[in-house]
């Protein structure tokens, strides 16, 4: 079973710009309602592409850099990225079936 991996601006270069497979990241803060919505949504898509996707969160607060850097405004904003590039943007709680007809064509 995989669960979302957590990501920090120190490691996100190693975890997510050089992964082989694809990863979305999860930039997300305690205080965003949203945000918990999402979380078991984005398990389940860890546990059920496994091999496939890779799913990582970012706390927005505690990192600072990245976000800023990705021009990540609003949470929960997903990013798709794939060989070290953004190739999807998700902003807000969507539903398993709209995440994964953003997701599928990258796998």
């Amino acid at each position: 079973m995989t669960s979302p991996i957590t990501v920090t601006d120190a490691t996100f270069d190693d975890q997510v710009l050089k992964s082989d497979t694809p990863v979305l990241v999860d930039f997300w803060a305690d205080w965003c309602g949203p945000c918990r919505m999402i979380a078991p949504v984005l398990e389940q898509i860890a546990e059920e592409q496994d091999g496939k996707i890779r799913i990582a969160k970012l706390d927005y607060d505690a990192n600072p850099q990245t976000p800023q850097k990705y021009g990540v405004m609003g949470l929960p904003t997903l990013l798709l990225y794939k060989n070290g590039e953004v190739v999807e943007q998700i902003v807000g709680a969507k539903p398993k079936r709209a995440l994964l007809k953003v997701i599928e064509p990258h796998l």
